[in-house]
């Protein structure tokens, strides 16, 4: 099964992250272009792997690129000033889940 999730990816000084706003707690970095958008979807089927193993659905993607890009200019850490902003891109990531652990979810 394929799900499609909104990425949102970063080009920090020294390497990119990633984060998906609907599959909270599920980051990933990279050094490379290449590398951030295969380790993010890695990362994301892992993370999806283990909910479905824990018994816990599976996130539903809702968030559009316009939503991502809008909740992510309204992250702060909770200091007065604004947090630094880096170049950022938000698109659309397919992620592969094994038929394997779908049928341990149903």
């Amino acid at each position: 099964m394929k799900i499609e999730y909104t990425v949102v990816y970063e080009r920090t000084p020294n390497n990119y992250c990633a984060y998906a706003p609907d599959v909270p707690g599920c980051v990933s970095t990279g050094e490379t272009w290449d590398e951030i958008q295969e380790q993010i979807r890695e990362a994301l089927s892992f993370h999806i792997g283990s909910l479905i193993e824990q018994g816990d659905p599976i996130p539903e993607s809702r968030t559009s690129i316009t939503e991502a890009m809008v909740h992510h200019a309204q992250i702060g850490d909770g200091a007065d000033e604004p947090a630094p902003q880096l170049p950022t891109t938000v698109a659309v990531s397919e992620v592969e889940i094994p038929e394997s652990l779908l049928t341990k979810a149903g």
